[in-house]
């Protein structure tokens, strides 16, 4: 194998008031012409690594060497050497397509004939030739990350940082952004990904596996997963409801993690045990134990010693939701137009009590517009909305005080502490006095808030700030929660949290409508309606939905084959016109 590229000698990194260091002690090797894979949860090191690795930072201790150069002391030799996407969108989102890159290629110092030779030959590269003088905060969430990425390849840097670029990114713009990332390894350059999709890292060549800022696992993805060989296996043919079954599993000793995937549930065994027996689990008489390969995210909680377990200490002190109507949320032709551009086309759906109902689809397919005219944030162009009876178009407000809405981007106030965060929300939802106070000591406890309540919102990580943020959607108890990508960018243990929570909610008869990019996710969903060009192309059953895409050479395919497929289908059979393309 070549030298590498990056080498880490006892790298570590301290912030001042931090409890403790960012980065302990890292020592490793970085291959060119290779992606190597960042992966950890949420305050794991991730970005406090790529940063040194660009010259953002300096160490406390130890050092890092790129090509032989120190990244913070030979800040311009490197800096033709290194691109940097950094994980929030770089870019002036009120300039254009055209003039982030003109503004990005001055700052790499890209002069002359070779500047507009670059301009051209990344707008083809990223397909983005059609909208350079489109605003850059117009652009959907993948083509921001292509644009994020072109601005990064200015140059022809030799090392390629990444820093989540697949954060918000529907699963057909990722698999994009993969193809031109393994084109542009092919040519040689070197790529350092990091990520929470754990899908993602199975696609790298090499991983560093990293947790509260200590290596635990360097190598190829396979030899980290192989560890689980026989300890994966799904439970099949299950009759009773299958949140019960995955919740009563995961308080088994032997069960170190577990998630369900469609009808069934995935089970991950702890080192040396047997599998569970099944009656006990309530999974019905005609369930069996079905062995399944590992994979990267099985090998992942493992390394971690295993996810959160099933309880809800949330969802144990959660009022029983009303059973007045069977129907709590419904759509009828619902559309909406933004001048001559249609985002929603005559879109109809029924939400039952007690289901979690996923709304998917590609950025800028509708999903989230169809979502706000729902929660009473958009008022419909035609058609009608209504939650829990009320029409949306009459009374809005009223209906919003019958819910709770988790927004896509934090929707808190990032100035305040957590503990007036709650206060402000549970006072604005009109609870007052004892019931206000109950209110908020029961999210405290179920949320772990304690060390917490003094704490700028904006200070925290990503995960807190989703707890946070679900935290004050759950005040007032709806029967009803609206959750917009939920947890994108949060790490799959904060996920699995996140969802066990979730399902205890249902299991009181709370009612769940969610868009997610996260396709294990919508496994999660007893129905989906899946969204494209401001119309419903699919809906049932996650399992039904696979089996619109499954074929004789791919009999069992996975979610997001699921979405690819279907999509895909839909662009055959009706390809878009230069007026919707222009409305992407």
């Amino acid at each position: 194998m070549p030298a590498p590229v990056i080498q880490l000698e006892g790298l570590g990194k301290s912030f001042p008031g931090g409890k403790r260091p960012a980065l302990g002690g890292i020592s490793a090797s970085i291959h060119p012409g290779r992606v190597t894979g960042l992966v950890g949860p949420d305050g794991a090191g991730k970005t406090t690594l790529l940063r040194l690795m660009a010259g953002l930072l300096t160490p406390s201790e130890g050092r890092v060497a790129v090509k032989g150069l120190d990244p913070a002391k030979d800040a311009v030799r490197l800096a033709p050497v290194i691109g940097y996407m950094p994980q929030k969108f770089g870019l002036y989102e009120d300039l254009t397509v055209g003039e982030n890159l003109a503004l990005h290629a001055d700052l790499r110092g890209v002069t002359g004939p070779e500047r507009q030779e670059s301009f051209d030959r990344l707008l083809a590269f990223t397909d983005l030739s059609r909208f350079t003088s489109r605003l850059a905060g117009r652009l959907s969430g993948g083509m921001k990350q292509k644009l994020g990425l072109a601005c990064a390849l200015l140059g022809q840097p030799e090392v390629l940082l990444l820093d989540e670029p697949g954060v918000g990114v529907d699963p057909i713009s990722r698999r994009e952004l993969w193809r031109m990332v393994r084109e542009l390894v092919a040519g040689g350059l070197t790529v350092v990904w990091s990520t929470a999709y754990l899908d993602e890292a199975e696609l790298c060549q090499e991983v560093l596996l990293l947790n509260e800022g200590e290596l635990l696992f360097e190598g190829e993805p396979g030899a980290l997963t192989g560890r689980l060989r026989d300890r994966c296996f799904q439970i099949r043919d299950i009759a009773g409801n299958r949140r019960q079954v995955l919740t009563r599993a995961l308080c088994r000793p032997e069960i170190l993690d577990g998630v369900i995937q469609g009808h069934s549930v995935r089970l991950v065994l702890r080192p040396g045990q047997a599998p569970p027996d099944l009656q006990p689990l309530g999974a019905g008489p005609a369930a069996r134990l079905a062995p399944v390969p590992p994979r990267f995210e099985d090998a992942f909680m493992d390394a971690l010693g295993g996810g959160p377990g099933g309880e809800s200490v949330l969802a144990r002190h959660a009022h029983q939701a009303s059973a007045d109507r069977e129907i709590v949320a419904e759509a009828r032709d619902l559309t909406r137009k933004f001048g001559d551009f249609t985002a929603v086309d005559r879109v109809t759906f029924e939400v039952r009590r007690g289901e979690v109902f996923g709304l998917l689809g590609p950025n800028g397919a509708g999903k989230s517009t169809t979502f706000r005219m729902l929660c009473g944030l958009l008022t419909p162009t035609s058609g009608d909305a209504r939650v829990m009876g009320i029409d949306l178009k009459k009374s809005p407000g009223r209906a919003r005080q019958k819910l709770g809405y988790m927004a896509q981007k934090f929707s808190l106030y990032g100035n305040l502490t957590v503990g007036q965060n709650l206060a402000f929300f549970s006072g604005a939802y009109g609870l007052r006095g004892r019931l206000q106070r109950e209110a908020v000591e029961r999210l405290v406890t179920a949320f772990k808030f304690e060390p917490l309540l003094d704490a700028p919102a904006d200070s925290l990580p990503l995960g807190y700030k989703q707890r946070l943020a679900l935290a004050c959607a759950l005040m007032h108890e709806p029967d009803i929660l609206f959750l917009d990508e939920p947890t994108s960018g949060v790490d799959p243990v904060t996920r699995r949290e996140f969802w066990t929570h979730i399902n205890g909610l249902v299991e009181k008869q709370v009612t769940i409508i969610v868009t997610t990019h996260f396709m294990d996710e919508a496994e999660y969903c007893d129905r989906i309606a899946l969204v494209y060009r401001g119309r419903v192309i699919a809906a049932g059953t996650p399992d039904q939905l696979k089996s619109q895409v499954a074929t004789a050479d791919q009999p069992e395919p996975s979610m997001e084959d699921a979405f690819v497929g279907l999509v895909r289908q839909q662009e055959a059979a009706n390809p878009p016109d230069l007026a919707q393309a222009k409305g992407a």
